[in-house]
């Protein structure tokens, strides 16, 4: 053995021909299943779209690197079902650009936080998390009830992800600015708009507490209130394999 590589060493060509069969064999343990993915990834029909507020929500996640202290990936394991519901799917993530799953936990799994708790908990929470866990290492955010959620871009935002083969609408992508505000203002005429585009299971209220207001907060809230509730294709049975 150690006789046929040495002499391999010797010989460039042949060293870097056996490198590269060496190699592909990863390639093609990672790649090969790729082929059968749509026998593979659940279909979710009813899958709804995340709205602007949402997605706004979504882009604050990932700019206070929240994702490097919560996962989004439930994995099969009897305790994590147990502690956070049903293992996460494929399909859940396929609005989701990047996708967030993660392995790090500093904090707990978040794939099914969806209204788990109520939008004050969740301020407060995010305010100042030993407000309501004493023990908790979370920092505070409090920028979040101050800072004025911009909704200018949010247009651009939703064309983008079209791009990358989101479904929004021609109309969704008119009116995101204003649909944005219309959730976190249940009293408002743009509220009407945000159901009839995003569907009557949409969370249309103050997240923050305060109607009128649009802050981050409200973005973040809204994100966070919907994570695992985009789909219930995780509560489905499972489809035969003939099907």
């Amino acid at each position: 053995m150690f006789g046929f590589h040495y002499r391999l060493e010797r010989k460039a060509i042949g060293l870097v021909l056996a490198i590269i069969g060496v190699s592909s064999i990863g390639g093609i343990v990672e790649i090969a299943p790729l082929f059968t993915i749509h026998q593979t990834v659940e279909d979710a029909p009813g899958m709804r779209v995340y709205t602007p507020l949402e997605l706004a929500g979504r882009n604050i996640y990932i700019r206070e690197g929240c994702y490097a202290c919560h996962s989004q990936m439930i994995r099969t394991l009897r305790d994590e079902v147990e502690r956070y519901g049903p293992y996460s799917l494929a399909v859940e993530s396929k609005y989701d650009h990047p996708m967030l799953w993660g392995s790090k936990r500093t904090g707990p799994d978040l794939a099914r936080i969806g209204n788990k708790y109520s939008d004050e908990w969740q301020t407060e929470h995010l305010n100042n998390p030993r407000d309501v866990v004493p023990e908790s290492v979370m920092p505070a955010y409090t920028w979040l009830l101050k800072d004025k959620l911009r909704t200018d871009d949010l247009s651009n935002h939703l064309r983008t992800q079209r791009t990358v083969g989101v479904p929004y609408t021609d109309d969704m992508i008119a009116n995101a600015a204003a649909d944005a505000y219309g959730q976190a203002a249940p009293d408002s005429p743009q509220a009407e708009g945000v159901v009839t585009r995003y569907g009557k299971a949409t969370n249309v209220r103050a997240f923050d507490g305060r109607p009128g207001d649009l802050t981050e907060m409200d973005a973040l809230v809204a994100y966070l209130q919907i994570l695992g509730r985009l789909t219930d294709a995780a509560y489905k049975p499972v489809a035969s394999a003939e099907k």
